[in-house]
């Protein structure tokens, strides 16, 4: 394991690697969660470099390692963060040229990858407890309580505070103030991102191919909200499963607990399987860059 920064995108971005050997199959970049710090994901990454993989995590742009100064000093937009895992996307394709890229998404992971500039340098996307984020397909326990938190809890904290504190609140993590009047924003619109940007084009740019793990416990996010997520994917081939109690053995999984390191046995070969299969597809047509790359019908 290594760590390093990143300026590519015009702000320092904090990478940590796990090589996968001399032979790995592939290059990964996990995209995390938003508020979600990088090292959330060591265990996992730590785990798939054992299986064969370069793994690349990151902190966008304001948070966690690459938070320089006091949050309120950021002014960092979701477009800035679409560069920030662009640039790690690079810079890992980089360092394994002759092998696929793939990204393991959580949540907006899988979001943000519908507004890259270059979708063609990625040749799949794992997405994990993702979906829209629209209010109207939250959850139901979310969507219960969702609307007083948009328009009260989030606008009125943000205010005083310079910043979103959801760390003091108990609300994922403390956000840029840009960042969370634009997720607003988001999840106001019934087409999440790519309503709230204009963005239908640069989604249906996406040609490689998505698998979505969906949690049935998810408190977050919905199965209609997957299929949301999936629909703005247009010309992207697509699969997707549910992780039910019986997988993870009557343990609680929810909307982050996928990454957790007594899933190692459980659940995480899943995820093991879908970019191996991705892999495959580079080995056998013989070029990395088509990996997986094919339209749906």
């Amino acid at each position: 394991m290594r760590t390093f920064t990143l300026s590519a995108s015009g702000a320092p971005v904090a990478v940590t690697r796990h090589e996968g050997g001399a032979a790995a199959r592939a290059s990964v970049v996990i995209g995390g969660a938003i508020g979600v710090p990088q090292r959330y994901y060591q265990d996992f990454a730590a785990w798939l470099a054992r299986q064969g993989f370069h793994v690349s995590t990151f902190d966008w742009r304001g948070q966690g390692q690459s938070l320089q100064g006091p949050m309120r000093s950021v002014r960092a937009t979701l477009q800035d963060w679409v560069a920030d895992y662009e640039a790690v996307i690079a810079h890992a394709r980089e360092a394994l040229p002759q092998r696929p890229l793939l990204l393991v998404g959580h949540s907006l992971g899988a979001q943000l990858p519908g507004l890259f500039a270059h979708p063609e340098r990625v040749d799949g996307l794992l997405a994990v407890a993702a979906g829209s984020g629209y209010w109207r397909v939250n959850a139901p326990q979310l969507r219960r309580t969702i609307l007083p938190f948009w328009y009260l809890v989030m606008p009125l904290a943000t205010m005083a505070c310079g910043y979103f504190p959801g760390a003091r609140l108990g609300m994922i993590g403390d956000l840029p103030a840009a960042i969370a009047w634009q997720w607003r924003r988001w999840c106001l619109n019934p087409l999440y991102g790519m309503g709230a940007e204009h963005a239908r084009e640069a989604y249906a740019r996406v040609r490689f191919p998505i698998h979505l793990l969906r949690m049935h416990d998810d408190e977050m996010m919905s199965e209609q909200g997957a299929r949301d997520l999936l629909a703005m994917y247009a010309n992207a081939e697509q699969a997707s499963a549910c992780l039910t109690a019986d997988d993870a053995q009557g343990q609680r999984i929810g909307h982050l607990g996928f990454f957790k390191a007594r899933f190692e046995t459980l659940l995480w070969p899943r995820a093991e399987a879908a970019l191996r299969r991705w892999c495959g597809v580079a080995q056998t047509t013989g070029a990395a860059a088509d990996c997986g790359h094919t339209t749906a019908s």
